[in-house]
């Protein structure tokens, strides 16, 4: 008899000085201003990170040659609230096709005073992506991983 082990999901968080509405737009809208740049499975040079505003549409990078990696899905979309988002990424670090072999970022905006936002993110669901989902988790709740894009997120805001 086998047994299916369950991730913990990937929680962390960072507090950033802007209003919510900000927070939200810039995350959403801006994306390439603040995605580390080591952090792209695409080919060739990134051009820009296009984010879909809206339950269906897709998270994708645009290379300069025109070349697209869709690499995510709009699941929810509340601004400037929360939005959730597929990880259509393997264990290979490569696209993943089958939407059941996916695992889902959460990210919850909380305003803390007008010019001030928490923002929380939760990565769950890592075992559905099958064999190396555990090397996934631990790469994602790295230092290198959710912690260092958003504190990369959160220089955006403050610059």
């Amino acid at each position: 008899m086998s047994t299916q082990s369950t991730a913990a999901p990937v929680r962390t968080q960072v507090v950033v000085q802007a209003p919510i509405q900000r927070a939200f737009e810039v995350f959403t809208q801006e994306m390439k201003s603040w995605w580390p740049p080591d952090h792209h499975i695409g080919q060739g040079e990134l051009s820009e990170m296009v984010f879909e505003a809206r339950v269906g549409g897709r998270i994708y990078d645009r290379n300069t040659d025109g070349g697209e990696c869709t690499w995510a899905r709009v699941l929810t979309y509340e601004p400037p609230e929360r939005l959730v988002f597929s990880w259509d990424i393997s264990p290979q670090w490569e696209i993943e096709s089958d939407p059941d072999r996916t695992s889902e970022v959460e990210v919850r905006f909380i305003a803390e005073s007008e010019a001030r936002t928490r923002v929380e993110l939760e990565h769950r669901g890592l075992e559905r992506h099958g064999e190396g989902w555990e090397g996934m988790g631990a790469a994602v709740g790295s230092r290198d991983g959710w912690p260092k894009t958003l504190e990369a997120y959160a220089g955006r805001l403050a610059a």
